[in-house]
């Protein structure tokens, strides 16, 4: 799909900040100036090329049920058979190739640890290798937008603390209603309520109480960045002294290029690594020179590190909340 003007202005203004109001795409056709059914197309033409997953909520990981980051060190004449058996887990929701002798990683997300946990153990029994489980410790910085007009500014609207909520079980279960993304039709919040058997005024302060704490950490279009040019996916990984990994990470955090920053336990022998970023370029040159920059300007040029270009994706999508796997032996 080639995007227009149009196409390019309504995902670079609403990848955050999707209107929290009874007719959202009246609001947002308006500022593109379309009418209300003419931006509910727009956004179903990116939906169904692949240029957006969904909109909706990126939610602060194991605020609502659990996640890990895993890995695996697949023989090549393996990797492909290997993948699938991964991909076809519900909750794995990532799954890459990446250029590192442990050249398969994928995110597990579920309801709760033990359904994260029984899908790691199925896995080591499907495939007879081991897996390498790197849970969240710390989240310095979680973003994933991809502004299209040069500026990797604008970060961080959100900075509420999720100590000012506590997500209720109807909180849970709205967000996990909303994990595909929000209907695209004109009163997508009145259709959730509707299935959820909630007034619509209750789905609408939910969502807005959820992003005002933090626990709900962008809300609004999820891109999928190949589609957009950013094709030089890096996962660059540094051995931090435990007692500087918070001091280094507020440094990589506030870096424009980076759309993830977190802590994860180093796995040893095979992993020495601890803190993890994420750097979403349009080349590998520029993603290099990202990370010269942040070597740069933490002073860690001579840490350990590595960086892991994706260069397979065999999954993408959105975390599954609801439990797939209840009542599975």
């Amino acid at each position: 799909m080639t995007l227009g003007t149009t196409e390019l202005s309504l995902i670079d203004r609403w990848q955050r900040d999707f209107p929290l109001t009874e007719r959202p795409f009246a609001r947002v056709g308006d500022a593109a100036g379309l009418d209300e059914a003419g931006a509910i197309e727009t956004f179903i033409g990116l939906q169904e090329a692949g240029v957006i997953s969904r909109i909706g909520a990126v939610v602060k990981p194991n605020t609502i049920g659990a996640s890990t980051l895993a890995a695996m060190r697949v023989p090549p004449g393996r990797l492909e058979a290997v993948a699938g058996v991964v991909s076809r887990e519900p909750l794995v929701n990532h799954n890459y190739q990446r250029t590192h002798a442990i050249n398969l990683w994928f995110v597990i997300a579920g309801p709760d640890p033990e359904s994260v946990a029984m899908t790691v153990r199925r896995i080591e029994q499907q495939t007879g290798l081991a897996v390498l489980d790197l849970p969240l410790l710390q989240a310095y910085h979680i973003d994933l937008g991809f502004p299209l007009a040069g500026d990797r500014g604008g970060r961080d609207r959100n900075p509420g603390s999720v100590a000012g909520r506590q997500p209720d079980s109807l909180d849970r279960t709205l967000l996990a209603a909303i994990e595909d993304g929000l209907p695209l039709v004109a009163r997508p919040y009145h259709a959730i309520a509707e299935r959820l058997g909630l007034g619509e005024d209750d789905v609408l302060d939910r969502l807005r109480q959820l992003t005002m704490s933090g626990v709900v950490k962008r809300f609004g279009c999820v891109v999928r960045h190949r589609a957009l040019g950013y094709e030089a996916n890096a996962m660059a990984v540094w051995d931090i002294a435990d007692e500087n990994v918070d001091d280094v990470a507020e440094l990589f955090a506030g870096n424009p290029n980076v759309t993830l920053c977190y802590r994860r336990p180093r796995h040893l022998p095979d992993w020495p690594y601890n803190l993890f970023c994420m750097v979403h370029a349009k080349s590998r040159p520029e993603a290099f020179a990202a990370i010269d920059d942040l070597n740069l300007v933490a002073g860690t040029g001579l840490n350990p590190q590595a960086v892991l270009f994706s260069t397979r994706c065999f999954k993408q999508r959105g975390a599954m909340l609801s439990n797939p796997l209840r009542g599975c032996a």
